[in-house]
Formats: structure tokens, sequence, C-alpha cells
């Protein structure tokens, strides 16, 4: 009887000492990896929220707590997804690619649980495995592609706004003009930074609440328009400080206070959308069928005991005349 049990034990052991041995090999393969993604995380302000993915990455599993799996069969596919992170750091380290270098890395991660606890371990920890690409920095040619219509829609969107509110603003280029004053937007301003961030904190919701997925797919896609929204925000807010308080409260107030005004004014605007989607969609409660309520058949005394009353004979009534 006692067997089993400890074979089981055996079998949870040495899958615990296998993980252990890959997550050692995968940290000391790419420290280097680590070093540049860190160092980009510390200069680059776009990226800087790539310290709290993994704390996000940890939210996100322990809200699935529930669901793991245990100790399952390790998969052979595991050594074709380590292939595959050999491959795709080759082809970065030849180009001088360092998102390739780093988008491997996702790739040796699957391979390692793969090869740890298998295919099931890998259901349970998608989600956390896929909140690593958001960590990730983008090639620099991928970073402009992204980086100049965020900075056409934040100048032409804030300009609009300041023209709303009376002002005399009109744009040229990245420039916003107001009289005499000039603001210049930046490439840094696009917004990029503030977008990326926000989608991973809408990623981190949509993974956790208990939602229909097509709620989580709404907070999901929904990122977007309101990062970008955010940023508009912070740059009309500067321009109006600009115009009508002084240049030392503007600089202060877009890069000191607007990183902690906009997040919590942008999780205000999520937790607005999910009241409105709960409005919107409403969910039916689950349970058995009704039951129905049979009427009680009437009974009547007769010598002391209780009979049921028979039905009356309906009388058929004929329009025929005798």
């Amino acid at each position: 009887m006692a067997v089993a049990p400890l074979a089981q034990h055996k079998s949870r052991s040495s899958s615990f000492a296998i993980a252990i041995l890959l997550g050692a090999a995968l940290v000391w393969a790419y420290w280097t990896t680590f070093a540049t993604i860190s160092q980009r995380w510390s200069e680059d302000p776009q990226y800087s929220h790539g310290y709290v993915v993994p704390i996000f990455a940890l939210v996100v599993l322990w809200s699935r707590k529930g669901r793991y799996p245990g100790v399952t069969k390790p998969s052979a596919w595991g050594l074709a997804f380590l292939v595959l992170a050999a491959a795709v750091r080759l082809l970065g380290t030849y180009f001088y690619l360092d998102g390739l270098d780093a988008l491997s890395l996702v790739f040796a991660a699957i391979g390692v649980s793969l090869l740890t606890a298998g295919w099931r371990l890998l259901h349970w920890g998608w989600p956390a495995i896929v909140f690593m690409l958001l960590m990730v920095p983008l090639p620099y040619q991928v970073d402009l592609v992204f980086t100049n219509p965020l900075l056409r829609v934040a100048v032409r969107t804030s300009t609009y706004t300041l023209q709303t509110l009376g002002l005399p603003a009109y744009a040229e280029g990245n420039i916003i003009l107001i009289d005499d004053l000039k603001i210049g937007v930046l490439d840094a301003c696009s917004g990029l930074g503030m977008l990326m961030t926000f989608i991973a904190i809408s990623a981190a919701v949509a993974f956790t609440i208990q939602r229909p997925l097509i709620d989580r797919a709404i907070v999901l896609i929904s990122a977007v328009p309101i990062g970008v929204l955010m940023n508009c925000l912070r740059i009309t807010v500067t321009a109006l400080l600009f115009r009508l308080v002084s240049g030392d409260a503007a600089q202060t107030f877009f890069h000191d206070l607007a990183g902690w005004f906009m997040m919590p004014l942008a999780f205000a605007v999520l937790w607005l959308e999910l009241r409105l989607l709960s409005a919107l969609f409403v969910q039916a409660k689950r349970g058995g069928p009704t039951p129905l309520s049979v009427p009680r058949q009437a009974t009547r005394t007769v010598a002391g005991r209780s009979k049921p009353i028979e039905d009356s004979p309906l009388l058929e009534v004929s329009d025929a005349v005798p």
C-alpha cells in the first residue's frame, strides 16, 4: 500500500531537482541577456515598467493556483523548444538584434517547463510566459514604427483639446504653438512607455478577473486607446501649465508628477470600464431547472374519511336545434 505514495514522492523529488538544474542552467546561459535588459530598463524611460512585469506574472500564477496540475509527465517537446531558443538566439547574435536574444528566453522557458512537468504545467502557466513578452524591449526599428504614429496622434489630439478649451493653439510638426509659446513634443513623449505599462496592467487584470472571455478581451484591447488618451491628457495639462502658470511648474508636472497621476487615473478608467461591462453584459445565474408548483387536489370528507373530489364531467353544448 505504501509503494505508490513512495514512488509518487520520488517522482516529485526528481522533477523538482530537474527543474532546479534546468533553471540554474537557464540563468547562467542568459546572464548577459538579463544584464542587457536590466540596463535598458534603467536607462530607457519607455521600458521602466520591465521591473514590475515579473511581479505581475507571479500575481497571475497566484490567481491560478487552484488549477495547479501538480506533478505531470514530462514531454520531449521541451528539447524542440530549447533547440528553437538556441536558433533564435544565434540569429539575434549574428544580426546584432538584442530583441531576438531576449525573445529566445521565452522559448527556453517553455522548453524547461515541458521537460520538467509536461504540457499540463505549460497549460497552467502559459499566461505568465506570455506576460514575459511585455518585459522584452522592442528592437530600435520596431520602436520607430510605433513612436512616430503615437507622436502624431498625441500632438494633434492635444492641440485640438487646447483649441476646444479656447486657446489659440496649432501644431507644426511635433511643436505646439500657443501665441508666442512653443512647446516641443519629443520622441520620448510619444507615450510608448505609458502605453506598454498600461498594456501590462490590463493584461494582468484580464488574466486574473473572473469574467467572461469577451469582457477580458475588451479589457485587454482597450489598453491601447486608454494609454494613448492618458498621454494626450498629460501633454495637454503640461501645455496649460506652460501657458497659465510657468515653465518650471510644467516641467515638474511632466517629469515628476505625471507618472503618479496618470496611472491612478488609468486605473480609474479601467474600473469604470469594468463597471460598464457589468451593466451591459449581465451574466445569467447558473442553477437547476425551476420546479413547478402542482396544485393540491381538493378532497371531501365522506363517513369520516377524506376522498378526492372527481372532476365534474363537461356538458357538451350543441348548436343543433332539435
